[in-house]
């Protein structure tokens, strides 16, 4: 297929397919492709069903026509870039960095150069391959616009240990945030499932018992910085978005996100992953590392070493 020539097939619903998904009819008629990309072609608006845009659940009808439109491939190979790191530490199984705001982890759409990934391969030379080929080495994630410590591994071994410690929560996770408006209390917890918004699939809320995943984030005041409340968050979860969706639930947003708080006149979310606990994959030896307070934090009047102010 050339670059930038669109693949598309025709296929009518039968009798037989009478009341069938979408997405279980193309996934029967499509072996080559996955459920999970089919999915996402429907939801991208790549499936048309009788000329217009359906839901992967949709249920046809016989007569029904469908168009399915396969994007032309994108890159999949990921390349190394002599991007500086603030390294934190590192050994021959695994690199621990301080991420810079703005720095996406790992290739995706849009964003095929410039990550960190980019920037790991071209430093370590290997990266382990559990993740594939767009995340080699990247056992957990942090948002573009979140700063601090983030672990990768550079060797299979080191990466399915961290991936355990991290499903099995047992991983030390501490950020600082910087949250909109005054506490009424000193400390707390917030416990609350978070999953997709029902109506803006981009973003994450809470939901009610029985929907979603479990979440639980212990915070604690420490001072005012930066026109809001500097808040430390202890995850014992690793949910998307968790602090941004838990602070908002409490409401008190962060400052500088536009997604779940204000911008405030902050470049970017005040999120940043301070502190960073794990036992090591092959020595056993407990590895704690704090990252330094970033530029922006500091600007807020966050100090160097922040303690219970308050």
């Amino acid at each position: 297929m050339d670059s930038g020539e669109l693949s598309a097939e025709w296929f009518g619903a039968g009798e037989e397919d009478h009341g069938v998904r979408l997405d279980h009819f193309l996934a029967s008629r499509v072996p080559r492709l996955s459920r999970a990309r089919l999915q996402a072609l429907i939801r991208s608006g790549d499936v048309r069903l009788n000329t217009r845009e359906a839901k992967p659940n949709t249920r046809l009808k016989s007569g029904d026509q469908i168009e399915l439109r396969e994007p032309p491939p994108v890159q999949t190979e990921t390349l190394p870039e002599a991007i500086p790191l603030e390294i934190l530490y590192e050994d021959a199984d695994l690199i621990v960095v301080n991420k810079a705001p703005g720095m996406v982890v790992h290739p995706a759409a849009g964003n095929w150069a410039g990550t960190l990934v980019n920037a790991l391969l071209h430093h370590c030379g290997a990266l382990s391959s559990v993740g594939g080929e767009q995340r080699p080495g990247i056992v957990h994630r942090l948002d573009k616009d979140t700063s601090g410590c983030l672990v990768a591994a550079k060797n299979d071994l080191s990466h399915r240990s961290l991936a355990r410690q991290f499903a099995g929560r047992e991983v030390q996770k501490i950020y600082l945030a910087i949250a909109a408006g005054e506490f009424a209390k000193k400390s707390g917890t917030v416990e609350a499932r978070i999953g997709r918004h029902p109506v803006d699939r981009k973003r994450m809320t809470v939901l009610p018992e029985g929907s979603g995943r479990s979440a639980r984030t212990d915070w604690r005041v420490l001072g005012r910085a930066g026109g809001g409340t500097l808040v430390e968050c202890t995850l014992h979860t690793g949910r998307t978005h968790q602090i941004r969706v838990h602070l908002r639930h409490i409401g008190h947003g962060l400052l500088g996100d536009e997604v779940y708080g204000r911008r405030a006149g902050y470049a970017r979310q005040m999120l940043h992953a301070w502190k960073l606990g794990f036992t090591h994959p092959r020595t056993g030896e407990r590895i704690g590392l704090v990252s330094p307070i970033p530029a922006d934090f500091r600007e807020a009047g966050v100090p160097a070493e922040p303690g219970d102010t308050r």
